[in-house]
């Protein structure tokens, strides 16, 4: 039985004519593929772009979302970090979802518009993620939110630079982070897993080639260090102790399959709370492909609310 033959009916279409990113091949291409056609802002949610410190002193933009509509108390607040394998995408792209995270969750969302490899390999994009966090905690009368209350979540490659911030911010001894979300997250760059060999058709969302070019691109110089930190390659921390609870999700026909599996298991033994949803038939980024689609819409709804019960305890 073929992948395509295990794909939820729902989704098979859509899976099938997917053109496939070509990173190895035209870079600038494959991210006109996951360039947002500007969508019509909700009447509920206010969203306000500014210019922050990055993290080599630079600047860089951040999107805040916020409800039009809110009291004068302090919101809780959560960073989000898009997804793309380190090499592609921008914000605008999940302008929707960080909408809904903030009428679902009643928070505030920043969320980041990091370096992207090659042009600026590790660290570049996790140093600017965690000076997002640190701008927006530093911020919180600005932004009207609780640092008690912060949450990092991230999709895909930003799943995984929302696992590294993890453990960044708990080496560094802060900002304080009591919820972490890396959707299908993108943690090995090792490419030994049952799953990542798996995947190998061209149209597929995200198949072994692109994974092991999108790792090269973001690693640069250092894809060969046996030395790797684990905040470049979350998967190779050796400590997990202390991080904050996660929730975490990946369909079955996922490359990243395992490495979450892997990931989830490690957490859970180290005695991190951790809620996981494997999704049947599902292949990456299913919902995001297919938001219509019953599956789809129920695993979304399940990272929502899984946000809101973290901010709101």
């Amino acid at each position: 039985m073929t992948i395509n033959d295990r794909i939820l009916p729902e989704l098979r279409q859509a899976y099938s004519q997917f053109p496939g990113f070509r990173l190895d091949e035209n870079l600038e291409w494959s991210r006109r593929l996951l360039a947002q056609s500007p969508l019509e802002e909700s009447e509920l949610v206010l969203t306000t772009n500014r210019t922050i410190p990055r993290g080599d002193g630079g600047e860089m933009l951040v999107k805040i979302y916020e409800p039009v509509k809110r009291s004068h108390d302090k919101l809780p607040a959560m960073l989000w970090i898009h997804g793309g394998g380190f090499v592609m995408g921008h914000p605008d792209m999940d302008d929707l979802l960080c909408e809904r995270f903030v009428q679902t969750a009643n928070c505030v969302v920043v969320s980041v518009d990091y370096r992207l490899a090659p042009e600026h390999p590790y660290p570049a994009a996790i140093e600017d993620c965690y000076a997002g966090l640190v701008w927006m905690t530093a911020e919180a009368p600005l932004l009207g939110i609780d640092v008690k209350r912060v949450a990092i979540a991230g999709a895909s490659g930003g799943g995984g630079l929302t696992a590294a911030l993890a453990l960044m911010a708990r080496d560094k001894g802060g900002p304080s982070i009591i919820f972490q979300m890396p959707l299908y997250p993108m943690l090995d760059n090792r490419n030994t897993t049952p799953s990542s060999y798996e995947i190998t058709e061209n149209h597929a969302t995200w198949n072994r080639t692109n994974n092991i070019t999108a790792w090269n691109m973001y690693l640069g110089e250092k894809k060969n260090d046996n030395e790797l930190s684990p905040y470049a390659v979350p998967s190779r921390a050796d400590n997990l102790v202390g991080l904050p609870p996660m929730y975490t999700c990946v369909g079955q026909l996922d490359l990243f399959r395992d490495e979450t599996i892997n990931y989830v298991t490690q957490l859970a033994q180290a005695g991190v709370d951790v809620e996981f949803h494997l999704y049947p038939g599902c292949f990456h980024c299913f919902e995001v492909f297919v938001p219509e689609a019953e599956v789809s819409q129920r695993a979304s709804q399940n990272y929502l609310d899984a946000m809101a019960r973290a901010l709101h305890p």
